[in-house]
């Protein structure tokens, strides 16, 4: 009898943990994604480019979208997003409707890798904007040693050519004469590099500080505020020395001067008569950018005659330029430029052979030559300003002066 009842007791036993039980699965939940300001999930997304000799129109009607309402989107966001202007090889994404329809319910122009348009025409109200993407900034540092020049230095490893432009034409410019670097001159950086989405990177910011090392003499470069109202920094020493001057050499980059300042200038088309050149001609491609060379307020932008458009911009009590010709003004009357910043763009307006920026400079009311003018110095710090600086720099000295050079070998 016992041992029946073992039997049946182990039978019950073994019946019971076979038996299946109904366990729920695991639920994927789908991953909810955000971006340009929407639940991406919510829609269709279609990702695309631009094709050569298509239009806005052929775009959008390509995900159901007819005439009328295109017409009715171009007029609602002219003031936002000029669709004539959007170019091939752009890209661009369309969120349709998450159905059998696939009707386009948001246009998104990408500009860049960061800044972007966005139209949406899903409901009755239709809107336009123009948005960038959040920017995220990590410091980084370099070092080099020139073996043949600064550019195969910064490129041989892998480094951002534009850290090259910085240090020679922007930071150390009027401190070393960069087409006389010797072998085994060399440099330390700390650097902002700018990323989206965390991973990619999509420019340089600033070179937060700079060494550099010429026929064995250090050269030292901190960007520091000096001016918070209009957001301007500018470039020290180890010692508070400002490192640029007042003026750039040239208000555009990669030009050759094609006319220089010449009061006795003779001209064939007005019968070999003297007609004085008072400005100094840089010679560009139209559309090249033109810079000012001095920080300052513009006192006219406007077109006029000969000058076609041109810029004019008070530095101070002293200083005055002017840029002729311009295909088009980037800046208005009123506005504080910053030396360096875009004011327009190389053309061929007014009185002018050829695509060039005629560039002229006032000294005391007074039109000079400014390939002969010994520039100042730009303004100094105050002294009562200095023990802050020192004391802002020392971290980044420390820092700086810990970077350990690479070995040669790497570079060749």
């Amino acid at each position: 009898m016992k041992n029946l009842t073992f039997l049946l007791i182990s039978i019950l036993f073994f019946s019971c943990k076979n038996e299946k039980t109904d366990v729920p699965s695991t639920v994927h939940e789908e991953k909810i994604i955000y971006e340009f300001g929407y639940r991406l999930n919510d829609y269709k997304v279609i990702n695309d480019t631009i094709r050569s000799g298509e239009n806005f129109s052929e775009i959008l009607a390509k995900h159901h979208i007819d005439y009328a309402k295109v017409l009715e989107i171009v007029t609602k966001t002219k003031d936002s997003f000029n669709v004539r202007k959007i170019r091939a090889g752009k890209p661009y994404t369309i969120l349709a409707k998450r159905d059998s329809t696939e009707i386009g319910q948001v246009f998104i122009y990408k500009h860049s890798q960061i800044s972007y348009s966005v139209i949406d025409f899903k409901d009755s109200i239709i809107t336009a904007h123009n948005a960038k993407k959040p920017i995220k900034t990590l410091i980084k540092t370099a070092s080099g040693i020139i073996t043949t020049h600064l550019s195969h230095a910064i490129e041989s490893q892998g480094l951002n050519p534009y850290l090259t432009y910085k240090m020679a034409d922007d930071i150390f410019a009027w401190s070393i004469d960069f087409s006389k670097l010797q072998k085994d001159d060399r440099f330390r950086l700390i650097y902002e590099q700018l990323y989206i989405e965390d991973t990619i990177p999509v420019g340089i910011g600033k070179i937060k500080a700079a060494y550099f090392e010429h026929n064995n003499s250090p050269f030292y470069a901190f960007n520091y505020m000096v001016d918070s109202t209009h957001k301007t920094t500018d470039y020290f020493d180890d010692k508070a020395n400002v490192l640029r001057r007042q003026f750039l050499k040239m208000p555009v980059k990669f030009s050759r001067i094609s006319s220089k300042y010449n009061l006795k200038r003779r001209i064939a088309y007005y019968g070999n008569k003297i007609r004085a050149h008072k400005g100094t001609d840089y010679a560009a491609a139209i559309g090249t950018p033109i810079e000012a060379t001095a920080n300052g307020k513009v006192i006219e932008s406007k077109y006029a005659g000969g000058n076609g458009n041109y810029v004019k911009i008070r530095h101070n009590g002293t200083y005055t330029t002017q840029y002729l010709h311009m295909s088009k003004r980037a800046v208005k009357a009123g506005d504080y430029v910053k030396q360096g910043q875009v004011i327009g763009y190389i053309g061929m307006t007014g009185n002018t052979a050829g695509p060039h920026v005629c560039y002229r400079f006032w000294k005391n009311g007074k039109q000079i030559d400014p390939l002969k003018e010994k520039l100042p110095s730009a303004e100094p710090m105050r002294k009562d300003k200095i023990p802050a600086y020192l004391k802002f720099i020392e971290p980044l000295k420390m820092k700086l002066d810990s970077i350990e050079f690479p070995r040669k070998s790497i570079l060749f």
